[in-house]
């Protein structure tokens, strides 16, 4: 597939662009639409040469609409390429506007607008929840319940979405557990907050959680030559492909859990220890839960070094 001065561009831009994980998978997913969209000759010839070019609004037009077509897709669904969902549309959208914001340029909000929330837990469910996990607390747990419970009690008590979960360091948490400084990185990117942070005071409930997983992770992150990152992996996986740059890379226990690896703990955690009627299916309805019954208040304390 040809390259293009816009899409060198495109490529400069991101990687400059500070955004989460899940705002990098889904810019990805969109520089690789509109590269098959060039050229596929889909959009005007201007929007080769120049990434402002490729971002106006009478190139991005035909892009979104043969992008939710579904003929975009690298990947067939039972044969065919079927139009995409309407939260990938939005997803889309959202990006494009991301795009252009970083650029300079205004955002064209091409979208319907935000995505309806999903519902969150009752308010009852929470106090529920808390007193399930202090329950668990006093027994025997095994080292991935500990690890889903000290992650329950840091979204109770500061709400951080899961990228700034996953950034947690042994350093951004005061003498004794008491808080934690967590540093804001909105989903979408270069907002107010982005890159800012806050300490918040931590409950006994999370204290003890802590106290139980930091010398599990201890006892991994040792095997697997250290880290400062608060969450560890588990088990041994495997990095990359097979057949693809040689054999794939195996990574051992203690490794630092990435954002995709901490979101499908939650997901299993939830059904695996008995959690399914007090946790929503997804963190972020349980963030979005916390912050609906009282938000999180942040303490005065020095910020970590």
């Amino acid at each position: 597939m040809p390259e293009y001065p816009s899409i060198t561009a495109l490529d400069r831009l991101l990687d400059d662009l500070v955004v989460g994980e899940a705002r990098r998978r889904q810019l990805g997913m969109v520089r690789g639409e509109l590269l098959r969209a060039l050229s596929r000759g889909a959009m005007p010839v201007t929007a080769r040469r120049g990434l402002r070019r490729l971002l106006e609004e009478e190139a991005l037009r035909p892009y979104l609409r043969l992008a939710e077509s579904g003929a975009l897709r690298t990947r067939m669904v039972d044969g065919q390429r079927p139009p995409t969902s309407e939260a990938t549309n939005e997803i889309r959208r959202q990006c494009v506007d991301v795009l252009r914001e970083a650029l300079g340029l205004p955002a064209l909000l091409l979208g319907g607008g935000a995505l309806p929330l999903q519902p969150t837990p009752a308010f009852g469910d929470l106090a529920a929840l808390r007193n399930q996990l202090d329950q668990d607390l006093a027994g025997y747990m095994p080292p991935g319940q500990i690890r889903l419970t000290a992650v329950l009690g840091l979204v109770l008590d500061a709400a951080p979405r899961s990228g700034e979960l996953v950034a947690l360091r042994l350093d951004h948490f005061t003498p004794g557990n008491t808080a934690v400084y967590v540093e804001r990185h909105p989903q979408r990117g270069g907002g107010d907050l982005d890159g800012e942070g806050e300490h918040f005071e931590l409950s006994p409930l999370t204290r003890a959680a802590l106290g139980r997983w930091l010398p599990v992770r201890a006892e991994l992150a040792e095997r697997a030559h250290g880290t400062s990152r608060l969450w560890v992996s588990l088990w041994h996986n495997h990095d990359g492909h097979a057949g693809e740059e040689g054999a794939t890379l195996n990574r051992p226990p203690g490794m630092p859990l990435e954002e995709n690896g901490l979101v499908t703990s939650y997901r299993r955690g939830r059904s695996r220890y008995g959690l399914a009627g007090l946790l929503p299916p997804k963190l972020e309805q349980l963030r979005r839960a916390v912050i609906s019954e009282a938000p999180p208040v942040a303490v005065e304390t020095a910020e970590p070094a």
